[in-house]
């Protein structure tokens, strides 16, 4: 029964993370089912997960993916940030400058204040 191993799903997470490093998401994808399937409770999984998806311009999944995330913790910047950029590829720039602006309140980076245009009326 090696596929309920928690080696396993650790091994195919950090897999996982090198094949979005290496670009191919839809191989990332594919070892975290496992491993969101063995442990749905996983953040880190499906955060790692929605990025794969946005990465492979599975949009719809990853927008799913990002609020899931930010259900359990919705002081993610990160998520925000990512889930923003996620409306902005779909087409949905008020929803993503929503997204912009909550990432740039939790954790002002410049990348997160630059896309939240502050500046400018919204």
């Amino acid at each position: 029964m090696p596929e309920n191993n928690p080696e396993t799903h650790v091994i195919d997470f950090r897999a996982a993370e090198q094949l979005l490093d290496a670009r191919d998401p839809q191989g990332a994808v594919k070892l975290l089912d496992s491993v969101i399937a063995a442990h749905p409770e996983n953040t880190a999984a499906r955060l790692l997960r929605a990025r794969a998806f946005f990465a492979a311009a599975q949009l719809r999944p990853a927008e799913l993916e990002f609020e899931l995330v930010l259900e359990r913790e919705p002081d993610n910047a990160f998520a925000h940030f990512a889930l923003a950029r996620t409306f902005e590829r779909a087409g949905r720039p008020a929803q993503a400058i929503r997204h912009f602006r909550l990432a740039a309140a939790l954790d002002p980076k410049p990348d997160y204040l630059r896309a939240a245009r502050f500046d400018e009326d919204g």
